[in-house]
C-alpha cells in the first residue's frame, strides 16, 4: 500500500542538522512515529517526501529551514517584566528562570507557547519565542514500517490511533 491521503503511516526516522550533522531526534530503537497522512499535522515538505512510498522503503531527504520551522525572527524576541516570574511569596524564581531555560507561557490571547530565556536582567527577562529549530536546515533519514488505511474513527478525530484504539 502506498502512502497517500488518509493513510496511517508508521516510520522510523533520524532528524539531524543538515549543515552540522548533529542528531536532533531519532526513533530508531524506540517507538516509531505514527501519524495520519494528509491532514496537515506534519511539515508539508516532510509529507511530500513520503508520498507514494511503501512499507520497507528507506530514504533520506533535506528540508530548508524556511520550508520547515522558518527562519528566526527578531519579532519573536520579547523583554518581559521580571516580576511576572515571581513565586507565590513575591520572590523571583531563579531556580526555574535562568538563561537557557525553556518555559511554558501563555500570550494575551490565551495561546500556549514555549519560550527560551535568553537573558535575565535587573528589571526584565529576555525571551525567545522562535521555534527551537527555526533557522535549521533539516536532514531526515527514514524507514517506512507500515502503511494502512485510516479507520473511520481516526478520520473523524483527525489523527492516528495506536494499537488498541484511542480514548478521548
Amino acid at each position: 500500500m502506498k502512502i497517500e491521503k488518509n493513510t496511517v503511516v508508521s516510520l522510523h526516522y533520524k532528524l539531524s542538522n543538515h549543515k552540522t550533522g548533529e542528531t536532533i531526534e531519532e526513533t530508531f530503537n524506540a517507538e516509531p512515529l505514527l501519524f495520519l497522512y494528509g491532514v496537515g499535522a506534519m511539515i508539508p515538505e516532510f509529507e511530500e517526501n513520503l508520498s507514494c512510498k511503501v512499507k520497507g522503503d528507506k530514504f533520506d531527504f533535506n528540508i530548508k529551514a524556511e520550508n520547515a520551522y522558518g527562519v528566526a525572527s527578531d519579532d519573536q524576541i520579547a523583554e518581559l517584566p521580571k516580576n511576572i516570574f515571581n513565586d507565590e511569596n513575591g520572590n523571583f524564581n531563579a531556580e526555574q528562570v535562568f538563561e537557557g531555560a525553556v518555559l511554558p507561557m501563555v500570550d494575551n490571547e490565551g495561546n500556549h507557547l514555549r519560550g527560551t530565556v535568553v537573558a535575565v536582567n535587573d528589571e526584565t527577562v529576555k525571551m525567545d519565542f522562535n521555534h527551537p529549530l527555526s533557522g535549521v536546515d533539516l536532514k531526515f533519514e527514514v524507514e517506512v514500517i507500515e502503511v494502512r488505511n485510516a479507520t473511520q474513527e481516526e478520520l473523524e478525530h483527525g489523527h492516528a490511533h495506536g494499537v488498541g484504539g484511542h480514548n478521548h
